[in-house]
Order: C-alpha cells, then structure tokens, then sequence
C-alpha cells in the first residue's frame, strides 16, 4: 500500500507542476498582449492626433466659394453690355454659332419646289427667295437633264411649281446655266412667279469657302418641309463645286447654304452615292444673277452684284 501511496503522490506532484507552468504561460502570454495592445492604441491615437490636426489645417486654408459675380463700382451697365457682346461675337467666331432668330428668319425665305414632267411624274427640290417674285434653285429640278447627256430620252418638263401660304402656285424658268447633268458647275436656274411677302435672301458671291469654316443648309428633306442642318466645308474640286460634310437628302437642292452671318453662299447640288452626308456646293455666282433686276432685290449687297452684269 505504501508503494501505491508514493506512486500517486509523485504522479500528483508532476501533475500539479505542470498545470503551474500552464497557467503561467497564460498569465505570461496575456500580459504580452495587453502590452502590445496598449502600444498600439497610443500609435493610432497620435495617428487620429495628426489626421484631425491636418483636418482643421486644411478647412482653415481652403475654404468653398460660389461662383456669383459682383460688379465694382465702375462697372456700368454699358461696359457689361459691351463685354457680353464682344463674348458673342466671339463665340459665334470661334465656334461657328449663328443666333437660333436669324436662322428662325432665313427658313421662311425658302420654299418647296415641284415639277412635273411629261411622264406624269412628280420631282421635289427647294428654291430660295431673291425677291420680286425671283427664286434661285438647281436647273435638274426645273429643266429635264438627260441620264446620258449624248442622247434625250424625250423627258421634259412641263409645269413648275412652288408652295406659298400652303398651295401650289405656278413659276417660270427664266434663265439657268450650261449644266448637261446633275452635279455641275452650271447647275443652277432662276425661276419666276408672283411678287411674294417673303423675307429676301442676301446673296454673297465673294465667300470664300476656306476649309472647315461652319455652313448652315436649309432645304426641303423628303419633300417633309424646309429642315436646317449644319456642316463644315471641305474643299474645292476640279469642276468648280465645294465639298462639304453636311446632309445630302433628296429634296434639298435648289436650297440654301447660309454662311455664319446669315448670307447665301450657295446652293446644294448633290451628294456622293451612298453616303448622305458627303455633299456638293455649288458656289454663288455674279452670273447667277444676271437676269434678276436689280429693283429685285432688297438689299445693297446683291444689288451691286447684280449691276456687275
């Protein structure tokens, strides 16, 4: 019995040793990380010491301001009036801009254009007002161009007319230019009716198409109405036309291109095939206008131009 005695005394003695170094281990092992923990709450506490610091450095110097100005004593309501202005010009220099009233006014100078030949088939264009009852516009829409200029096909036409006040009233052809096809220098005809109450186009033959400058067309898409679209000049060929990135829709020769004042500068003639907008200008010309009085029209520019012919 008292060998089992001493057997159960040691075995409990070493065990209770080592359930000692245990608990010391933790002890140890937990005061470890309590001094760890501490050292990194005082490293992120400096941390939140100095973002708040930089926070309230950066709130001090550089504060939000609205963007309303204010007007010094001397500034008077002409000097603002002649900066605004000159804000506009420029724009409309730089940016090709031409005020939404003007080209509000210019639509009502062009009108819907029909002809019919002896077919009984209808063809639609646009003509552009020049005054006393004269409208500029494509010969093709007015005068039966033969497909292959060596032979006729017998077509001809033989009624033109223009829509005013929401009817068909009947125009003349009067004069128009060499072209024996489409898409031709001499693609242009004056036409003539009745005096009408609409505003006059003022013509510029001296334009001078440089590359990209902006142009504005006006003309009757679809036969749906006359319809503005914008576009950028490209360049001269060797038939005499201008080239331009602006809508080609059928419909629209005979119509107007207006540079960025407003004036007509042209007419649309054509189009690449295929490609809508790839189009053809046909550049105004004194000899447009030679069988136009010059009691015509209603404004000095075009009447000098016409008393150059």
């Amino acid at each position: 019995m008292s060998r089992v005695s001493r057997r159960t005394v040691f075995l409990t003695s070493i065990l209770a040793t080592a359930i000692s170094f245990f608990t010391l281990g933790i002890v140890g092992a937990r005061r470890s990380d309590a001094a760890a923990q501490a050292a990194y709450q005082v490293t992120l506490e400096a941390i939140r010491t100095e973002v708040k610091s930089e926070l309230g450095k950066d709130r001090n110097e550089a504060r939000p301001a609205g963007t309303a100005g204010y007007l010094g004593d001397d500034a008077s309501g002409s000097a603002r009036a002649e900066i605004v202005a000159r804000i506009k010009e420029e724009l409309q220099s730089e940016m090709g801009l031409v005020p939404l009233q003007l080209l509000r006014d210019r639509r009502s100078s062009f009108v819907e254009l029909y002809s019919y030949d002896n077919a009984g088939k209808t063809n639609y264009g646009t003509a552009g007002y020049l005054g006393g009852g004269y409208f500029i516009t494509v010969k093709h829409a007015v005068v039966a161009l033969p497909e292959d200029p060596e032979r006729s096909d017998g077509r001809r036409i033989v009624s033109v007319k223009i829509v005013y006040g929401g009817k068909e009233i009947p125009a003349k052809v009067v004069d128009t230019g060499d072209a024996d096809a489409e898409v031709h220098s001499g693609d242009w005809a004056i036409i003539k009716t009745r005096e009408l109450d609409l505003p006059a186009l003022t013509a510029d033959t001296a334009y001078g198409y440089d590359f990209a400058d902006p142009i504005f067309r006006l003309g009757n898409d679809y036969s749906k109405g006359i319809i503005l679209s914008t576009g950028y000049v490209g360049q001269r060929t060797a038939n005499g036309l201008v080239t331009c990135l602006t809508d080609g829709h059928p419909g629209v020769s005979g119509g107007g291109v207006l540079d960025q004042r407003g004036n007509l500068v042209g007419i649309p003639v054509g189009r690449m095939q295929g490609d809508y907008r790839f189009s053809f200008i046909l550049p105004l010309r004194p000899e447009m206008l030679r069988k136009v009085p010059a009691q015509a029209f209603t404004t000095p520019a075009v009447e000098v131009v016409a008393n150059m012919n």
